[in-house]
């Protein structure tokens, strides 16, 4: 290697040693006996952002927490402090959100609250999902519910909540 940076890149790419996901991203991808792996989400966006700070998930996740939603979506969406827009980063789309708030992991109750806040981003019937969202409120432990409605609803969300839970 030398110090012409711009030089060695092209010849490592070249050679397929490393993937260029972005400007300013690569990879190096690892063997296995099927192929090349691609790099994991988690690496990627950290990589992109240059930042910890996010919470990538598929809008598909909605669908464990038993609300009837059904649909499978070809979609990665990336919560973060400091990107918003939708970003190809080597073969995958990522959805970027800049969010205040977030939860470092997935939880049943932030998945049921941020179905809610999104609810017009999905392909599902949305009057049969808040009937079932509804009915399904006192599943969840009702303390953490209100933190995470607290927490990461946005105001229509927290309404609806709270008209639920006094009706």
């Amino acid at each position: 290697m030398s110090n012409a940076v711009d030089r060695n890149l092209r010849e490592l790419l070249a050679a397929g040693i490393l993937e260029k996901l972005a400007p300013g991203l690569y990879h190096f991808p690892r063997g296995s006996r099927f192929g090349p792996l691609p790099p994991a989400d988690d690496q990627v966006v950290e990589g992109f952002l240059r930042d910890k700070e996010f919470l990538v998930f598929s809008p598909s996740s909605y669908n464990a927490v038993g609300l009837g939603t059904t649909q499978l979506y070809n979609k990665t969406l990336v919560y973060n402090h400091k990107r918003h827009g939708i970003f190809r980063l080597g073969n995958r789309r990522f959805d970027f959100r800049v969010k205040p708030r977030f939860p470092k992991k997935l939880s049943a109750e932030f998945l049921y609250v941020d179905l809610l806040n999104n609810l017009d981003e999905l392909a599902e019937d949305r009057e049969a999902v808040l009937k079932q969202a509804r009915s399904r409120s006192s599943l969840f432990d009702p303390v953490h519910l209100q933190a995470a409605a607290d927490r990461y609803g946005n105001m229509a969300t927290r309404k609806r909540l709270r008209e639920w839970s006094s009706g």
